[in-house]
């Protein structure tokens, strides 16, 4: 499984000039990103970036109570641990593993090392970082003033547009949580989903089955989010030759 991944599927390595891609291709370490995996903690020191490949990171902010909610995810568009590289080294919030894949870990102090460097790494970590930023404040307005279908529609999207494959491994217990929604109002919504032929489900596994069914169900945030997240790319010329 591993020799099948490269760091280049991450996108933002991907888009390195070579000049500044072999510094850390050395230190690029490809790991297991196991489902449920907490990778840090509220509060904790940040010691490792992570450029997922093939997983998915969701990010998360608990309150005292114990509820929690998604405030964004991260797919192989970008990268988790962006404290790191902006001045400080921990986050009230949490990153776990939505999606089980692979990563590629490199150390928090070499990762601030070539951001310090102002070349091209930095040019792209800092758009990133607009866009995640964007991410969060849609998903904000969203879950605020729209539906619950809708929003499950705006998650199962981005979650396909990161995954190989429309099985997708959850449960509609997880979606709630990362919602910030009842069980019931994610069990209503995806039955009406179902129904309409867009999905399929059986415990622990959603299929899509109709995408474009999906978009036409969903608010204008997956469209915008979307937009957003391939924006940091989109005037980076990629390397030839990689």
């Amino acid at each position: 499984m591993s020799s099948l991944i490269s760091p280049m599927q991450n996108q933002l390595l991907a888009a390195l000039p070579l000049a500044e891609f072999e510094p850390l291709a050395a230190d690029l370490q490809l790991v297991p990103m196991r489902l449920g995996e907490t990778l840090y903690e509220p509060g904790e020191p940040m010691q490792q970036a992570y450029f997922p490949t093939t997983a998915i990171v969701s990010l998360r902010y608990i309150t005292e109570s114990g509820a929690s909610a998604e405030t964004a995810s991260v797919g192989n568009e970008g990268v988790v641990g962006i404290p790191l590289f902006l001045g400080g080294d921990s986050t009230p919030g949490s990153a776990v593993v939505q999606t089980a894949g692979h990563a590629y870990r490199l150390k928090g102090s070499l990762l601030k090392q070539q951001f310090n460097r102002a070349g091209a790494l930095r040019r792209l970590l800092l758009r990133y970082v607009q866009a995640l930023m964007a991410q969060t404040l849609q998903i904000a307005a969203c879950n605020r003033h729209h539906s619950v279908e809708q929003q499950l529609c705006r998650w199962l999207l981005l979650t396909l547009d990161r995954s190989p494959s429309n099985n997708l491994v959850l449960t509609q217990e997880l979606v709630a949580s990362l919602l910030g929604v009842r069980r019931e109002g994610i069990s209503e919504a995806a039955g009406n989903l179902k129904r309409a032929g867009c999905i399929s489900y059986r415990r622990g596994h959603i299929a899509v089955l109709d995408r474009s069914g999906l978009e036409v169900r969903a608010c204008e945030c997956y469209a915008v989010i979307h937009q957003e997240l391939n924006r940091p790319l989109s005037d980076m010329n990629a390397p030839a030759g990689r």
